[in-house]
């Protein structure tokens, strides 16, 4: 049996938006799959500071492609790091501010908050589960140092516009009320390729699960694109095989369809 890299995005892939929780069969498929040699990775849009779901399973990484690729580290050794330019994340916050949108502002080591509809702590919090968010810090402290990634809190009809002034970035939407924004060059496709040069493995031999539009690089990447069966429909259109949802028990039969468990 071929030994094969398996990259999961987390929300609505390995979690459930139902539950908030890694279902049971996706902990055994995910056991199974690192006993028979097959090596686990996270990728995800999430900053490490939101990533506090995946303690069933935090034994089994062996590594994170996080911030939709802006940041990837193998334990505490930091294998990529894309940041926005300073001039175009000024540009993104002074938008916010001055057309009264959300905006989480994600920098190298903080993460500061703007919420002036109450939006932010809504969806993260009640529709996504989201901790650690009260962690965040002063806007000007977050924007003295790297900005990895920006989180407006908009719909599609403006992300266009808004998009046009701010060229050097790209945009992956994966909820109807927002988009996350990062520098081009950073995203899980991305991310998967330079985790498989640093860890010398096979691109052919990676696999990659999502739902949602920020997982659309990674599908197209990885040897194999797996959609879950919630997925966007123009993900599932990209991908090489649509399994089951996430609470149907998407990860264990996808796995056991490609004879990985």
């Amino acid at each position: 049996m071929e030994k094969y890299s398996l990259f999961f995005d987390i929300d609505g892939t390995l979690v459930s938006f139902k539950t908030h929780q890694i279902p049971s069969s996706t902990i055994f498929a995910l056991t199974q799959a690192k006993a028979n040699g097959h090596k686990v990775f996270i990728a995800t849009g999430r900053p490490p500071l939101i990533i506090t779901n995946l303690g069933a399973i935090e034994h089994l990484i062996d590594g994170y492609v996080t911030i939709n690729g802006a940041l990837c580290f193998v334990n505490d050794k930091v294998v990529c790091c894309k940041n926005i330019p300073q001039e175009a994340a000024q540009w993104v916050v002074n938008d916010a501010q001055e057309k009264n949108y959300g905006l989480i502002v994600v920098g190298e080591k903080d993460v500061a908050v703007l919420d002036p509809h109450g939006e932010v702590d809504r969806i993260f919090r009640q529709e996504i589960a989201v901790e650690n968010l009260n962690k965040a810090k002063p806007i000007e402290k977050v924007m003295q140092q790297r900005i990895l990634q920006l989180t407006p809190f908009f719909s599609a009809d403006y992300e266009r516009e808004f998009m046009a002034h701010i060229p050097c970035c790209t945009s992956g939407r994966w909820h109807p009320a927002f988009t996350d924004v990062t520098a081009k060059g950073a995203d899980k496709g991305e991310g998967i390729l330079t985790m498989a040069h640093y860890m010398n493995l096979n691109p052919e031999y990676t696999i990659a699960f999502g739902d949602g539009g920020n997982d659309t690089s990674m599908i197209k990447t990885a040897g194999i694109g797996i959609a879950l069966g919630n997925a966007l429909e123009s993900l599932k259109q990209n991908a090489d095989y649509t399994t089951s949802s996430v609470d149907e028990d998407g990860i264990l039969n996808a796995l056991r369809h490609f004879n990985l468990i």
